[in-house]
């Protein structure tokens, strides 16, 4: 009997923990999932209907002029294309760079192993600045390229140094069992390394590609009188400044058969260029999930 009423409180103890987990993690899902819904709503709300207020999880009055009006906006689609362009191509190399160089961190027979290392470590702090980098970029001929958006950004001492540690996590021997075979350092890495690394590699791709789809101020900085270069997110934060500072997107940067008075309110704007600029990265989650996780527990702890 004793046993038997130490179960059932046993029992009882684990239903109340169990009901009390599940209304946390309830609320930390509606705190989470909340302010996502309110922006979509007001994006899809009527736009003199929004002024009165009062929109929370369900637009009152549905409306897809808010983004319509953005559509309008002349360089919106070269801004996309360059945007998908360089968040392709940018996670592409800066993965397979990043991968090479924390390759070559790992190995236990590279001699300059801690100086590289702690060199890499010293620019995550120190740096030449905004007008050292700009007259770098000048130098170096990127001025109005394409490539400004690739080059700068090709290699993250963080994502390096989060590689190399999931990396000094396999067994050194498979390398010199591969090499007694006949297999090159190229053939090691392409072969036998970076398959094992595809749970920190999808991580590091997730964390290139947000970088490189977000990213505008480079376009500001160095491409900005080519219209053929911008991107996306520029673009958008064009709008976005024009309806905080005249209330309205300017007729004149619009098409010549569309030169009418917007008449969309700018928090509607606000709230309809927030979703197009979040929906096409959060696509990208779902295929990289799965290895998210794994991929930076292991890579983070790993010393």
């Amino acid at each position: 009997m004793v046993t038997k009423g130490k179960l059932m409180d046993s029992t009882m103890k684990e239903r109340v923990f169990d009901i009390i987990n599940y209304i946390f993690l309830l609320i930390v899902m509606i705190v989470t999932l909340y302010p996502f819904l309110n922006v979509l709503a007001i994006s899809l709300n009527e736009s003199t209907d929004t002024v009165r207020g009062g929109i929370y999880a369900w637009p009152r009055e549905f409306t897809l002029n808010n983004y319509l009006e953005i559509m309008k906006y002349d360089h919106l689609v070269t801004g996309f294309f360059n945007s998908v362009l360089r968040t392709v191509i940018g996670t592409i190399l800066g993965v397979f760079a990043q991968a090479m160089v924390a390759f070559t961190l790992s190995r236990a027979d590279f001699q300059g192993r801690k100086f590289v290392s702690t060199f890499l470590v010293l620019t995550m702090y120190f740096s030449g600045g905004l007008i050292p980098g700009y007259m770098l970029i000048r130098d170096l001929g990127l001025m109005n390229s394409f490539w400004v958006y690739i080059l700068p950004g090709l290699v993250s001492a963080f994502n390096i140094i989060i590689i190399r540690s999931f990396m000094d996590g396999i067994p050194f021997s498979l390398q010199e069992s591969a090499k007694m075979d006949g297999a090159n350092d190229f053939t090691i890495f392409y072969r036998i390394i970076l398959p094992l690394c595809k749970p920190v590699l999808a991580t590091i791709a997730l964390f290139v590609a947000v970088g490189q789809w977000n990213s505008w101020f480079d376009t500001y900085l160095y491409n900005s009188m080519n219209e053929n270069l911008t991107t996306l997110q520029y673009e958008l934060m064009k709008i976005l400044d024009n309806t905080s500072m005249g209330g309205n997107v300017d007729a004149n940067q619009m098409r010549p058969n569309e030169q009418q008075q917007n008449q969309v309110s700018p928090e509607s704007i606000k709230m309809a260029i927030t979703m197009v600029t979040v929906i096409p990265i959060m696509l990208v989650y779902p295929f990289v999930q799965r290895y998210f996780i794994q991929g930076m527990t292991l890579g983070a702890v790993k010393q």
